[in-house]
């Protein structure tokens, strides 16, 4: 069965083949914008869902026997959205907010079956507790480059991991790709196959 993941996350794609799995990437390009007054978990599995179709429309024409992964990450603190910051200043915000705090990552998964177009959708959340942060942390951390492309304005597994005191959950969601989840969907997923070919 031939997985395509539809994202251009070099740290997707290397947690997917750090975990023995071969895949093709397919980027989505997908409106992410958050809806008025939707719900983290409602928008990570739209984006997830969007990203999934959108790659597989694309592939549709040599792509008959292949699983789409859609994924998509938010930092969730104080009941606040955080996506990846729009500059220095956003990502300034976004730390000062998780200075001290505990805040929930999200990550939307969506599995699109091709050519069924059966879908298999999951959220996966952990808690993540972060040190004080003084202005100097913060602004050295800002001067390394790290934080401007990752939700939340953090990477745990660079320098943001210095900050990180406790987290409850999968590591690995942290970093955009929850991989048990995504290895044991993915296994469920190969098993129906092989149960509906035999029933053919």
């Amino acid at each position: 069965m031939k997985l395509i993941l539809a994202s251009a996350s070099p740290r997707r794609a290397e947690i997917l083949r750090n975990a023995g799995f071969t895949f093709e990437v397919q980027p989505a390009h997908v409106d992410e914008t958050l809806l008025p007054g939707e719900p983290a978990e409602a928008y990570v599995r739209r984006v997830a869902t969007a990203k999934a179709a959108a790659a597989a429309k694309s592939l549709e024409a040599n792509a008959s026997r292949a699983v789409v992964i859609g994924a998509d990450t938010v930092v969730v603190v104080g009941g606040r959205i955080l996506g990846k910051p729009a500059g220095a200043a956003d990502a300034r915000r976004m730390l000062k907010l998780l200075s001290g705090r505990d805040h929930d990552v999200l990550t939307g998964l969506s599995f699109l079956t091709m050519p069924t177009g059966a879908e298999t959708v999951h959220v996966e959340s952990t808690r993540v507790t972060f040190l004080p942060l003084s202005d100097e942390d913060i602004e050295g951390y800002l001067l390394t480059g790290e934080p401007f492309d990752k939700a939340g304005a953090y990477g745990i597994q660079g320098i943001g991991g210095r900050f990180i005191s406790r987290i409850e959950g999968c590591y690995f969601n942290v970093m955009g790709l929850p991989i048990s989840r995504v290895s044991s969907i993915i296994s469920i997923l190969q098993r129906e196959r092989k149960e509906n070919t035999a029933d053919l």
